[in-house]
């Protein structure tokens, strides 16, 4: 018998991101790039490729987390605008990008890819984003809180 492959996070994935938190289908990461907001939402099923490579379950749920994820971003930037997108050109493993965008920022109105290199966080402002994205998060994912 078979033992079914394990989750693991894309190497490229885990580089460019630092872990924010899991929910129940995907873990949820920040994009190091502090000019854009950005969560990236990993669904742990190893080998997913497609969104409809998960089971049709698993693909509501995805929705559902990729929706609590956004209005936490909203939430947490104001944004102007939110960018949601599952790209995977680069990195083939299933990953959706939820990006809070300005229309003071870097890129727009083009989207955020290849435009200018990463910037990294400075100081405690990755931690602030964390922890308002995480209190956010809880208090969409419990409606009584």
């Amino acid at each position: 018998m078979e033992t079914p492959a394990a989750f693991s996070l894309d190497a490229r994935l885990a580089a460019d991101t630092s872990p924010l938190l899991d929910l129940e289908l995907c873990c949820v990461r920040l994009m190091e790039d502090a000019r854009y907001p950005w969560l990236v939402l990993v669904p742990r099923r190893p080998g997913m490729v497609e969104i409809l490579d998960l089971s049709v379950a698993d693909q509501a749920l995805l929705w559902d987390e990729v929706r609590l994820c956004a209005r936490a971003l909203d939430r947490a930037t104001g944004s102007h605008k939110l960018n949601i997108a599952a790209l995977g050109n680069v990195v083939s493993q299933l990953h959706v990008h939820v990006i809070a965008r300005f229309e003071s920022d870097d890129a727009w109105p083009r989207p955020v890819w290849g435009i200018h290199p990463a910037m990294p966080y400075e100081g405690a402002d990755r931690d602030a984003l964390s922890t308002a994205l995480s209190r956010f998060l809880s208090t969409e994912a419990d409606p009584s809180g």
